[in-house]
């Protein structure tokens, strides 16, 4: 009470010192003091406290204001000297704006970025590919708009997490670098098989592979399926099954936009795109980008994260068009002149004045520590005993603790711990309680205690409040400063010189100094508003920006240090802002890092964040490593946290500790500023650049040495490994360090004396990691085919190998570049190349190698799936490129030193194969030897890896310095062999790239020559297919193949070839030559250990009895074999002599082996395989080898031969073919011979079994003849007879037996009304699909009477069915099984199914449709005989006679008054009419298990439609059957409209089943009700139309849906009839009943739907006289009871037009109802669309074409019934309010429009904010795609009770909208959500494509995308189907991880 007060005494404490107070006094008061800082300090001490805090209830409005009044406006007339307001306009006009836009982005803001490289007709680039995971773990989603470098237009994902949901860091991504690098990573992890097993079913790969664990959150509806961590930036290429994340706090690094190229269509314009952008960094504002040269570029928008500042204008970002429009400088300003000459002395001296005082006061109270104290001068005059208990935010700590916690800590609601719990999360911290110091230390040990338990505890301090006023105005302050530089850029320089200036206490302390050194202490609040201003100013002006960077260096390892030990993101940390620093290629690093690990935020959060904003800048970066070492400093801060080391000073990740795991996570942000650092490679280098770059690669290559060699495994054998060790860091160390080598590479191939330099330095390191590595190896000497090398005994198999060799890769790199660049050839003596030792540099690449393939063999299994994943990365496209590509080269290169029989000598010895081909009798020894299985099976995988390994060696030459080729013919090959494969989309063409640190792969420059691009369809995506030339250019052992791969792509080029009629050989393709340092890796193919080698396999496969080879192992040396052909063949046709050609492999071949052994030559042997039975898969590929050594022969015998001697050649080659053609043609005939054999014996088997059933056959053929007459019922006894489906004359058929199965057990069943039930599966559901008004509130359902429908339809109950019949009781055992199995289940194990069993749900048996009860079938009731019927006036007048005697009779049934006794007396007085017995009760005609049924529908009905409990003697239930009945058959009505399709005979038998099943259990429902009860529904139904006065209220037409009303009366008749015996028949009646509707129903349209302008022209033949006149009589005629209330019309033609058009729905939903409920088959004219129908559909409803006449012939009866229609008080109302009036026809209801744009999706939502957060940018906007309602998705803040329960806005909106079911499109992840009550949803690919036919959902890829009209009408067509919860059900079980997500709290 006491806070309430105090609150109350706010404004008139101030008041009367607020009406005295000057702010021109206090300034000019000032102006005469000489301590200013005195006067302003006792001046904020006595008003801040006054102000600020002073109750437990903040007023933000009024503290904005009275600050703005007593404290900020003193200073703003200090400052100016005169009116701020005229001071500061003066200061604007005067004002030269910087040419820097320096826009800081907002939340969702779009950025636009142009992209790198390609023309606008080609191209996507790839963001990060996530997983199924990723939809599962998406949180508050932001979308963020990466650049890259290429010019396409992306889009990429970004999320925000709230407080602590456990996700440890943040990744900054290449792509944006100077926004805040807020990219989160998720990756599958698991012990063992988890993450590559999960990343292998993702399609993926594992790519983050550091520990930790996401927690869960009300606000992630998902369950844990897998242990998730997080870690940091660089992103991993696609493939990975990272789950990529970018944060939405404040971004504090801008993005940085890199313009490509202009638009260009022919690829030789690409170069230039690079004169448009300095680094791929760049991005634009929205207004900066219409108005710029960019916007007609290839260009890419993104939406920020918040922070982060456009970069028009800043000249070093851009090498053309830097400048918008707007901020174009002018010509005559080219002097650029000094801002500070434009102000006054004077002025400059105040500014300087009140900005020190301004900024010292801010920094003092933002970095003060004392919770009780002040500091000095600012001690309040009144201290009172005030604290504040203030709760501190960190990323740790979960919002389900937080809030738990505080409930227990200071006794507050759950929904205020909510309230809290966001406001911490949004702001860094919050009071939770105020009072006295006593009762805030007591909730601050309460929480501290709670969160103590499991990790370190919440920050919680009690603060004094004077402290916390202060610290409030101090942000205050801070703000105010940015606002007021804004006016003026002296101001912003007066501000900058503040800042930077040293105190008296020496270097490092100034005010931006003591701001970034004190990062890690403040909170999210305070950063975030001190980084703005830090990116307003600084960062604004070039000169400042320049010193900014040199402190930022200076102190970048103490805040890396701090970052590490905070536990805030990056992107609130200062570390972030090194991308707007180290891009420039020109900063204390090391504390700033140092504190940025100590920090408990994330980066987002923290200074170093800032680093993007400065090291992207060239110039910066350069000065920056050549003045500050700043790339030593990175790497040296780097190394030094990364400190277990193992003996010989490796890294050792074994068993990290959470801690540890967490910096390690924290550490890896430094490699991100490594990479902006040399993100812009050099020009020109300077001898001072050099030597720093050099410096900096001594620094790299010592923490390439701590990795060369980590994390060694050692093969186990006997008993498997017991733990499984931790390999995860050292790969993400690997994964993060890609890009960083592969740019060091670029950045040494840019200058020939710094690539020289770093060889040497290279190779140094190399061999002192070497020469630490001796394990005991011993000196061996191996001999073989005449040949001997000396190397050492060292095997894989029993000795410790790493697969972690950085130093051998990156020398590997280096030497191609020497052969690239050709620095090799030329400084051939600067290079020490005579001092390598070959073995040396295989030996290590070369036992990785080994290693793989003996996993592959399988000699490793006991090692666990930590070994297995490590493989898989080591070829996966994420890490291949440093791992086992550069292994390859560094073979590659030793090879090319060696004699090749030494290397493969070594080879052999290596993979442990030496002893099987070194002996003399090796082809038979071999053969021979009895060995164990698993022994040979192993030896034969591993000989099949060697000779992979020896074609890689030889075969790979695409790598531009090692084969003479250019880089887009090596992406050029990928794609061709990944379309090998099978056509692909763009998306999984890019995710099997590998990509550049710019993310790109460079596929848009080379797709279109080798691939054509097949568009999508409705389903499905785009894809890419191999043009058929390129198809020869195809290798079966493409090195970058998988086994999967391998094989596919070998069965899809065989089947190819066997299309085209060609042979199925799959020859080696042509290479191009290698580079001269490599030329003599060719001899390895004619050396004589691999023909020794060949010789032996080909000698095995000739003997196969011995099992010891395999038909793998033999394609390998065929494969080889024809390598080696190809390349003689290559060096004839090159070569213009024959003596220059030294490569004689067919000479080779031919010669057989020496004595004693004799063996035969390797040509000998491929003649004798080729007819080697065994063999016959092989043959084609041996006769093109046999066919290429005869071509080479005749080549070689060409240069002296005759030309006869060169036909003879030919004839011998056509010779080979023509027996090719011959055996091919033989094998064909015997085929056919086969064939017809085989035919023939089916013939005879089938008349042998005819001839044994011919009892069977007779009657399954009359069974046929009877089922074909009775299809003929179907058509009327005679051709000319018309089709009516009701009435008196309606069509009558014979009785046809409906025979159906049971779907459960088989058995046949008649349908019949006393047989067994035969019943249908269905759904019931409550829709909105129809609805004209989705604002009426809800009904109450206890009291709710839903007799009588709305026009507005706005709600309604459809039932669908999936037309599966079974019996009632096999459905029931069926379904108790199901209850039983749920039972148990839940008691087992507590997740969710997709049917929810106790809402009475089930699955379908046979389809799994989802269904929740079931329909009885019902015969066709028998038709009496048709004799005199009465006409209209009698009908009426029986039945009002028969509706008095029921009045009577039901009288009779209640107890009544005594007076109500004499009015039953008088009423007796009028007999029943003859014939109608009201008393009798009717017999009911349906078996027990029919009625059962009856009564099971209809109670699920009226559960399901009125929301309540099931009651079934509930009256309501017959009166919702009926509804359920009119509103689905008013929805197909709908759904065949807008499709376009006929009336009749397009629907689908499941829904022509359910409509037949409804109506008629509609007509039987009435029998297992009360039958008093019904007859009422009858006698009011009825009263609508004809007045009764004995009903109380009649029902205004204009209130009452006609249809509807229809149904009702016709289905609730036979509870009336069933009394009757005087022989009137119910179609009489029901044709009465049908015409009355239909008049009051032209009424209503006449009422309601008569334009107020004729628009339409008449036309002629639109209605013939009559039906004009009529109709202008009748509309007159209500004009003379209505008067001014209805308009006069004068033309009857447009009158009719709208009766005809308003009526035509209605006609033809009572066409489906009367043929479905009486079974008369439809006109075929009704079947088909044309014209004609109103006519057919007239006469088949008995009535007449022109409707009028069912008026004009009864108009003494209907007249005084419209008086009475006309009447009604409610009428008047209506056509006088005419706004909520339903005109007809009715229009179908339609999902919101969407634009053309998905980027127009996107400006909306940036621009949406939380209705419940007082303007917060929403983290999720979803849209409603039903009404076009904008929600705030996926939060606390929007949660609403519904039902007692908590849940999100999407749920709560789909219960006032779509009564339970919605359809949502979440914006920001470009994805549609179908939801379905609380417990059921799924995801929906979305309507939106790429240029590619692609969807993007998450928002990954990030290309243009468009609305796609045909997809988004096939969602609308679900939604108009009532399918979505259909959708959901099928989905669910076909993917169980989206049971288990509690989507209620979306």
């Amino acid at each position: 009470m006491a806070a309430a007060e105090s609150d109350r005494e706010v404004p008139s404490a101030l008041c009367s010192e607020f009406l005295d107070f000057s702010a021109k006094d206090t300034a000019l008061k000032w102006l005469q003091v000489s301590d200013l800082s005195k006067e302003v300090y006792q001046h904020l001490a006595r008003y801040v406290p006054k102000i600020y805090c002073l109750g437990p209830n903040l007023n933000p409005q009024s503290e904005d204001l009275l600050a703005q009044l007593l404290l900020q406006a003193p200073l703003e007339w200090y400052l100016c000297g005169e009116d701020p307001s005229t001071g500061l306009a003066k200061l604007e006009q005067n004002n030269q704006p910087s040419q820097l836009c320096g826009h800081v982005f907002k939340v969702g803001e779009p950025t636009y970025s142009c992209r790198y490289g390609t023309p606008k007709n080609t191209a996507l680039a790839q963001g990060l590919h996530i997983g199924t995971l990723l939809e599962m773990r998406r949180l508050w989603g932001v979308i963020w708009f990466s650049h890259h470098n290429n010019s396409m237009f992306t889009l990429a994902h970004s999320t925000r997490v709230p407080l602590g949901v456990g996700l440890h860091e943040v990744s900054s991504p290449p792509d944006r670098c100077r926004s805040k690098p807020c990219c989160r990573k998720l990756r599958i992890m698991g012990t063992g098989s988890v993450g590559a097993d999960l990343s292998r079913s993702l399609g993926e790969d594992n790519s983050a592979v550091a520990t930790g664990g996401a927690q869960s959150s009300p606000q992630r509806p998902l369950a844990d399926t897998a242990v998730l961590s997080w870690q940091r930036d660089p992103p991993l290429r696609p493939g990975a099954a990272s789950c990529v994340f970018t944060r939405s706090g404040s971004h504090w690094a801008a993005l940085r936009l890199c313009c490509a190229l202009t638009v260009a269509l022919c690829l030789s314009l690409i170069s230039t795109c690079r004169e448009c952008a300095a680094d791929p960094t760049c991005v634009l504002c929205m207004q900066c980008f219409l108005g710029s040269v960019h916007k007609e570029h290839r260009y890419r928008m993104t939406t920020s994260g918040g922070g982060g500042f456009c970069d028009c204008g800043d000249t070093e970002a851009w090498k053309k068009g830097p400048y918008c429009q707007k901020h174009e400088p002018n010509i005559s300003d080219a002097s650029q002149e000094d801002p500070l000459t434009n102000l006054s002395a004077d002025m400059i001296g105040r500014a300087y004045n009140v900005f020190s005082i301004v900024l010292k006061y801010a920094v003092d109270m933002l970095t003060w520590e004392k919770e009780d104290e002040l500091p000095l001068g600012l001690e309040p005059p009144e201290r009172g005993d005030t604290y504040y208990c203030m709760l501190f935010n960190d990323e740790v700590h979960t919002y389900e603790q937080v809030i738990y916690t505080l409930q227990k800590a200071v006794n507050c609601t759950q929904k205020e711990a909510v309230s809290f719990a966001t406001t911490v999360d949004r702001d860094g911290r919050k009071s939770v309680r105020y009072g006295d110091f006593q009762f805030c230390e007591q909730a601050k040990s309460v929480i501290v205690r709670n969160t103590s338990r499991q990790s370190k505890p919440l920050r919680v301090q009690v603060m004094h409040s004077s402290v916390v006023a202060h610290q409030c105005f101090a942000l205050k302050a801070l703000t105010w400063l940015g606002h007021i530089i804004g006016y003026s850029d002296a101001l912003r320089r007066i501000l900058c010189q503040v800042g930077l200036q040293n105190a008296p206490e020496g270097e490092n302390t100034s005010l931006v100094d003591t701001l970034m050194l004190c990062d890690s202490k403040m909170w999210k609040g305070a950063r975030n508003v001190y980084h703005q201003l830090f990116m307003s100013s600084l960062l604004m002006d070039l000169k400042y920006k320049k010193l900014f960077a040199i402190q930022f260096a200076k102190n970048y390892r103490r805040l890396q240090t701090d970052f590490m030990e905070d536990d805030h993101e990056r992107v609130v940390s200062v570390t972030s802002l090194s991308v707007q620093l180290f891009t420039v290629p020109t900063v204390n690093y090391e504390r700033l890092q140092s504190d940025y690990v100590k920090d408990d935020h994330d980066r987002e959060y923290s200074i170093t964040d800032l680093s993007v904003q400065m090291f992207t800048v060239p110039s910066l970066a350069r000065m920056l490593i050549t003045e500050e070492n700043l790339m030593t400093t990175i790497i040296r801060t780097f190394v030094d946290h990364l400190r277990h080391r193992d003996l010989q000073g490796r890294f050792q990740f074994e068993r990290y500790t959470a801690q540890q795991a967490f910096k390690f996570r924290r550490v890896q942000s430094l490699i991100g500023d490594l990479k902006y650092v040399l993100i812009s490679r050099p020009t020109e280098w300077t001898d001072k650049l050099r030597e720093k770059f050099l410096e900096g690669l001594d620094a790299f290559l010592e923490l390439l040495k701590c990795m060369q060699g980590m994390d060694p495994v050692v093969r186990q054998v006997g008993q498997h490994i017991e733990m499984e060790p931790e390999w995860e860091a050292a790969f993400t160390l690997q994964m993060k360090l890609t890009h960083i080598i592969s740019m060091m590479q670029e950045w040494c191939a840019t200058d020939e004396k710094v690539l020289i330099e770093a060889y040497k330095k290279c190779l140094m390191a190399l061999t002192h990691c070497h020469s630490g590595f001796t394990d005991g190896e011993q000196p061996i000497t191996l001999s073989m085919c005449g040949h001997s090398v000396d190397t050492i005994r060292y095997c894989v198999s029993q000795e410790k190998v790493s697969i972690h060799l950085p130093v051998s890769r990156l020398l590997a790199g280096l030497h191609v570049l020497l052969s690239k660049t050709e620095v090799a050839y030329r400084f051939p003596e600067q290079l020490p190349l005579s001092e390598l030792s070959p073995p040396m540099l295989i030996e290590h690449p070369l036992r990785c190698l080994v290693l793989c393939a003996q996993v592959h063999a399988g000699m490793w299994r006991r090692n666990g799936f930590s070994l297995v994943n490590q493989i898989y990365y080591y070829h996966n496209v994420k890490c291949r490129v440093e791992m086992f590509d550069k292994d390859l080269l560094m073979l590659q290169a030793g090879a090319s030193m060696m004699d090749p029989n030494h290397f493969l000598m070594i080879v052999l010895s290596r993979f442990e194969l030496y002893h099987i081909f070194s002996s003399a009798d090796c082809r038979k020894r071999y053969n021979r030897e009895s060995a164990n299985k698993d022994v040979v099976q192993q030896n034969n995988t591993l000989i099949e890896e060697m000779l992979h390994l020896v074609m890689m060696v030889v075969g790979e030459r695409f790598t531009p310095g090692i084969g003479q080729v250019q880089p887009s013919e090596e992406i050029e090959r990928e794609i061709i062999h990944q379309l090998c494969i099978r056509p692909m989309a763009h998306s999984e063409l890019v995710k099997a790239l590998p990509e550049n640190e710019n993310k790109e792969t460079g596929m848009e420059t080379v797709i279109d020559s080798v691939a054509s691009f097949k568009k999508p369809g409705v389903t499905g995506r785009g894809l890419y297919e191999l043009r058929p030339e390129c198809a020869k250019q195809f290798n079966l052992y493409f090195y970058h193949y998988s086994r999967a791969d391998q094989s596919k792509a070998e069965e899809a080029q065989r089947k190819l070839k066997r299309q085209n009629g060609e042979d199925s050989a799959l020859p080696p393709p042509v290479l191009p030559p290698f580079c001269p340092l490599f030329a003599s890796l060719v001899n390895l193919l004619q050396c004589d250990v691999l023909l020794g080698m060949l010789g032996a396999v080909l000698q095995w496969a000739v003997e196969p009895s011995g099992g010891h080879w395999s038909e793998s192992m033999l394609q390998r040396v065929l494969h080889l074999i024809g390598m080696a052909l190809l390349e003689e063949q290559q060096q004839l046709e090159s070569s213009s002599e024959d003596n220059d050609v030294t490569f004689n492999f067919t000479l080779k071949i031919s010669r057989p082996g020496e004595a004693p052994s004799n063996t035969p030559s390797i040509l000998a042997l491929l003649e004798t395989l080729q007819n080697a039975p065994h063999l016959e898969v092989h043959k084609d590929m041996i006769r093109w080898i046999l066919r290429t050594v005869a071509s080479i022969k005749t080549m070689r015998e060409r240069t002296t031969a005759s030309p006869v001697t060169d036909s003879g050649g030919q004839s011998q080659e056509e010779t080979l073919r023509d027996k090719d053609k011959a055996e091919r043609k033989r094998k064909a005939e015997m085929a056919r011979l086969r064939r017809e054999k085989i035919m023939a014996q089916m013939s005879e088997m089938q008349r042998h079994f005819i001839n044994e059933n011919k009892e069977l056959f007779q009657q399954s053929l009359e069974e046929l003849e009877a089922s074909t007459s009775t299809s003929l019922e179907h058509s009327p006894t005679s051709p000319d007879a018309a089709l009516v489906c009701l009435g008196p004359r309606r069509t009558r058929l014979s009785e046809k037996r409906q025979v159906v199965t049971c779907i459960l057990c088989q058995e046949e069943q008649e349908v019949r009304a006393d047989g067994r039930a035969m019943v249908l599966a269905a759904f019931v559901q409550r829709s909105t699909v129809m609805s004209k008004n989705r604002h009426r509130p809800p009904h109450d359902p206890e009291n709710y009477d839903p007799l009588f429908m709305h026009p507005d339809l706005s709600f309604g109950t459809h039932t669908g069915s999936c037309g599966h019949i079974m019996h009632s009781h096999c459905w029931q055992r069926y379904f108790e099984a199901v209850q039983a199995k749920e039972q148990r289940r839940q008691q087992r194990l507590r997740v969710h199914t997709s049917y929810d069993v106790e809402n009475g749900e089930f699955l379908c048996p046979l389809c799994e449709c989802l269904s929740n009860t079931v329909i009885p079938l019902l015969p066709l009731a028998k038709a009496p005989n048709s004799c005199e019927q009465p006409g209209l006036g009698q009908w009426l007048k029986t039945i009002g006679q028969q509706v008095k005697a029921l009045h009577s009779a039901h009288r009779k049934l209640k107890p009544t008054s005594a007076g109500a006794v004499d009015d039953a007396d008088r009423m007796e007085e009028c007999a029943p009419p003859e014939g109608f017995s009201p008393d009798q009760i009717p017999k009911n005609p349906y078996s027990s298990t029919i009625k059962e049924m009856l009564t099971t529908f209809g109670t699920a009905t009226y559960k399901v439609g009125l929301k309540v409990h099931p009651n079934e003697e509930d009256p309501r239930v017959p009166i919702m059957c009926w509804g359920s009945c009119a509103y689905t058959i008013q929805s197909i009505e709908r759904l065949l409209v807008d499709e376009e399709k006929p009336l009749f005979g397009s629907l689908p038998c499941r829904q022509d089943d359910c409509l037949r099943s409804l109506t008629r259990f509609g007509s039987a429902c009435w029998t297992v009700s009360s039958l008093p009860s019904v007859q009422a529904h009858f006698i009011r139904l009825l009263a609508a139309l004809f007045p009764d006065p004995q009903v109380e209220s009649s029902h205004c037409i204009l209130e009452t849906d006609m249809f509807h009303l229809l149904v009702s009366l016709v289905l609730s008749y036979p509870s009336v009839h069933c009394q009757d015996s005087s022989g009137l028949s119910a179609d009489g009646a029901h044709l009465h009943l049908f015409h009355l509707v239909t008049v009051a129903h032209i009424v209503q349209i006449l009422l309601t739907s008569v334009p107020a302008e004729m628009t339409m022209e008449q036309e002629s033949g639109g209605g013939g006289e009559e039906e004009e006149e009529g109709i202008c009589h009748l509309y007159g005629l209500l004009r003379t009871h209505l008067g001014s209330s209805l308009r006069e019309v004068g033309s009857g033609w447009h009158l009719w037009r709208c009766v005809k058009a308003g009526i035509l729905p209605y006609l033809r939903c009572a066409a489906l109802f009367f043929h479905h409920l009486n079974g008369v088959p439809t006109p075929p004219e009704l079947h088909t669309l044309g014209p004609g129908q109103w006519e057919q559909l007239c006469a088949y409803l008995c009535l007449p074409s022109n409707l009028l006449q069912l008026y004009h012939s009864h108009r003494d009866i209907l007249d005084p019934l419209l008086e009475g229609w006309c009447s009604h008080p409610y009428v008047r109302e209506y056509l006088q309010a005419g706004g909520s009036l339903i005109c007809y026809p009715r229009e179908s209801n339609r999902l919101i429009d969407l634009p053309d744009d998905y980027s127009a999706l996107i400006n909306q939502a940036s621009s949406f904010t939380c209705p419940k957060s007082g303007g917060d940018k929403s983290r999720a906007p979803t849209l409603c795609l039903v009404c076009g309602t904008m929600l705030c998705s996926q939060s606390y803040c929007c949660q609403t009770e519904l039902e007692s329960e908590d849940v999100g806005a999407c749920t709560a909106h789909t219960f006032s909208c779509g009564a339970g079911v919605g359809i949502f499109l979440r914006v920001r992840e470009s994805q549609v959500l179908f939801l379905a009550g609380k417990t059921k949803g799924c995801f929906y690919a979305p309507p939106y494509l790429d240029d590619y036919g692609e969807t993007d959902q998450g928002l990954r890829r990030g290309n243009p995308l468009h609305l796609c009209r045909e997809r988004y009408r096939k969602i609308q067509k679900l939604w108009r189907q009532h399918s979505i919860t259909e959708e959901i059900g099928h989905a669910q079980e076909a993917n169980q991880t989206l049971v288990g997500i509690d989507w209620q709290h979306l």
